[in-house]
């Protein structure tokens, strides 16, 4: 190796900075934890941890007891408490507590899965795609690969199995995992406790959020055996402490390149916070008509403002200047290295080339890409459900392999639970959000979305409060008739089935458009990127979150916001309190205002590690060097959203409720001394369930 390039390579090969990384369960970095915290992490320590920790929902959880109790965020179970809840019994507003085991009551389509074997499968699925003469058609093929890798799992282990594309490319292993489909809801607090502060505390720290709730899981009708799970810390943490967190970080992109960094700066990133935001002043108009319809509207506007904020930090982080300096540095050097590199050269450096026009070609259809095929009508449950029927037919005739990835054999028990679910769809909030819908297809025009004869000169808002109340998918004996019968399905009058009949051709079609522009990267300039950096930096190296179970470490560590005043580790009762108001977000429910004279008011409530964290690690445990549960990550602050793109601990902080502080809360708030029992955590005395 010539003398300049090994320079550039040590320089490159730094160690990665200070607590980052989502690590790989099989990939862990054990001598970096034991050479800065001098902590030896073992593999039992890790295996215990990974069975006992789940991805549900569109977060995480993990389980606490023997017999399938899942500890979560509010919000990560916040669809089946909306579900399960009505005029009568608003669960969202004042909480919920099962009064017997009896009385748990099962969420409508929620699955939660462990994590119980990995497997390399790289060579089997680059090998399908060696001989193709495109990248797009090795894309295909190795598609199909993935498909019968998939299927002959789960044939031969009865599990979910699902091949996980790692290092852009570089790497795929095989996941298998335990599903569970029948969760139960045992506990939830109030909504004013679990989200206090509301949307303008989101995303913030100092934060007095208990944002958890217990669920259950159940097999043949009864809870579940689960022998792997978090053992309970009442002492909780103080400062300083070593904390691991076990999640499924839903996406980031400190892999891409600066033209992907250029690309969601000046173009994903503000299409999506538009899109978001005309949704939310459509919500919150029809949330404002009643109090009924707030409470409809109330999960999906959560969904919508939790989104918005987080696209809206992440878009702050892609302007920063520092941040994209930082990237544009190491990707200079890094392809300065593979330049010199003799077996190399400019040749191979040119991927980053390659990689920049496909994105300036794509540029012009991303807007029509997202209004009509992804992420579509956003907020509508039954459009939703419109496409999946209108598509499930037409893709369950081909071969497995051939078929759209959410069509594979391996994905069907989740459809499945999806068009069979019996959860009620609120009407309102439908129209709301298909009437938005309806103005994005006609501001894009006729030829892209041909829907001028549906509308049939209405507005957008009277076609959508017809469309609604004609259609008759709310029904989910309707929406498995015609999951059953492909004929039905395409012949079907239902008013949702024929828009999305309409728009599915150009839908399709610039589906097949962003796979050979985009999507053929993966198999092409982005591999190659992937494969020198992987040289270059080896076991050092994490790859790229994809909503998969990872395990990260940090410190419980407070830190200077921007104004340079220091901000505690934690917060406390007492600091809530304080912090409570007359005006909404900020007012207590009743039990709270009574339980105060009872309560510890130093005790923590919640507090924020270095963590390496990202949307999706919602529910995740945090575990001490005993691998006792010490709290959960429910957010992170403002300065942890740029996280997305590239790690930095200076302020960034993964925001957790603190054991110690649940603890408190359970048992004087809610003398839930019944819950505190099955946590394994001594109670004052015992107490019935309310």
């Amino acid at each position: 190796m010539k003398p300049g390039r090994l320079a550039l390579v040590c320089a490159l090969a730094l160690p990665l900075a200070a607590d980052e990384g989502m690590w790989l369960f099989n990939r862990f970095p054990t001598d970096t934890v034991k050479q800065k915290y001098n902590f030896e992490v073992t593999a039992r320590f890790l295996e215990n941890l990974r069975l006992a920790s789940l991805r549900i929902g569109g977060g995480s959880g993990s389980f606490v007891s023997p017999d399938g109790l899942i500890f979560t965020n509010h919000h990560v179970a916040g669809d089946c408490i909306a579900k399960l809840g009505s005029v009568r019994h608003d669960y969202i507003r004042d909480g919920f507590a099962a009064p017997s085991p009896s009385g748990e009551l099962p969420c409508p389509d929620l699955e939660a899965d462990v994590l119980v074997a990995m497997e390399d499968v790289s060579q089997a699925v680059k090998d399908a795609g060696a001989a193709a003469a495109r990248p797009a058609d090795a894309v295909g093929k190795r598609g199909a690969a993935i498909a019968a890798i998939e299927k002959a799992c789960r044939e031969k282990t009865g599990n979910s199995c699902s091949v996980v594309r790692l290092f852009a490319g570089e790497r795929y292993d095989l996941y298998q995992y335990r599903r569970y489909t029948d969760i139960r809801l045992v506990f939830a607090p109030e909504f004013a406790i679990a989200f206090f502060g509301g949307d303008p505390d989101n995303f913030t720290y100092p934060r007095y959020d208990l944002d958890i709730a217990f669920l259950r899981a159940y097999e043949n009708g009864r809870p579940a055996a689960t022998p792997h799970f978090l053992k309970w810390s009442p002492e909780g943490v103080k400062e300083n402490d070593l904390v691991f967190v076990a999640g499924n970080p839903g996406a980031t992109s400190r892999l891409a390149t600066q033209a992907q960094f250029d690309f969601y700066r000046t173009v994903q990133l503000p299409l999506t916070l538009s899109r978001l935001m005309t949704r939310i002043e459509a919500l919150r108009a029809y949330g404002a008509e009643s109090a009924e319809n707030k409470r409809a509207a109330q999960r999906v506007l959560f969904e919508l403002a939790n989104s918005y904020k987080s696209s809206a930090g992440k878009l702050l982080g892609l302007r920063d200047d520092r941040l994209m300096l930082r990237k544009k540095q190491f990707e200079k050097r890094l392809r300065r290295a593979v330049e010199q590199d003799p077996k190399l050269g400019a040749e191979a450096a040119k991927a980053w080339d390659d990689v920049a026009a496909a994105y300036r070609a794509w540029t012009p259809g991303e807007k029509p890409y997202a209004v009509l095929e992804r992420p579509a009508a956003r907020g509508s449950t039954l459009f939703r459900l419109a496409r999946i029927l209108v598509r499930l037919g037409e893709e369950r005739a081909k071969p497995d392999g051939q078929r759209l990835p959410e069509f594979r054999d391996s994905a069907m028990p989740s459809l499945a639970l999806s068009i069979e679910s019996p959860a009620p769809v609120d009407a309102g909030t439908e129209i709301a959000m298909l009437a938005v819908y309806l103005d994005e297809l006609k501001a894009l025009g006729e030829k892209e979305a041909p829907v001028k004869s549906l509308l049939a000169g209405r507005t957008s808002q009277a076609a959508a409060e017809a469309m609604v109340k004609g259609s008759r998918l709310a029904d989910p004996a309707e929406r498995k008739r015609l999951a059953a019968d492909p004929a039905a399905a395409a012949g079907s009058d239902d008013p949702l089935m024929r828009l999305a009949r309409a728009l599915d051709p150009a839908a399709r079609k610039l589906r097949g458009k962003y796979e050979n522009t985009i999507g053929q990267l993966d198999a092409g300039a982005l591999e190659r990127i992937a494969q020198h950096r992987y040289k270059v930096l080896g076991p050092n190296e994490y790859p790229d979150a994809t909503f998969t179970p990872r395990v990260s470490f940090g410190a419980v560590k407070g830190y200077r916001d921007k104004t340079e005043a220091p901000v505690p580790y934690a917060t406390t009762f007492g600091g809530m309190y304080h912090r409570a108001g007359a005006e909404e977000p900020y007012i207590l429910p009743d039990r709270w205002v009574a339980a105060r004279s009872r309560l510890d008011l130093v005790m923590p409530f919640d507090f924020v590690s270095t963590c390496d964290i990202t949307g999706g690690n919602s529910g995740s445990p945090a575990v001490n060097t005993k691998g006792e549960l010490v709290g959960i990550v429910f957010d992170g602050n403002i300065e942890s959203l740029p996280l997305t793109y590239m790690y930095g601990d200076e302020r960034a902080r993964a925001v957790h409720v603190a054991s110690q502080g649940i603890v408190e809360a359970l048992g004087k708030v809610y003398q839930a001394e019944w819950l505190l029992r099955q946590l394994g955590v001594a109670a004052s005395a015992a107490t019935t369930r309310p």
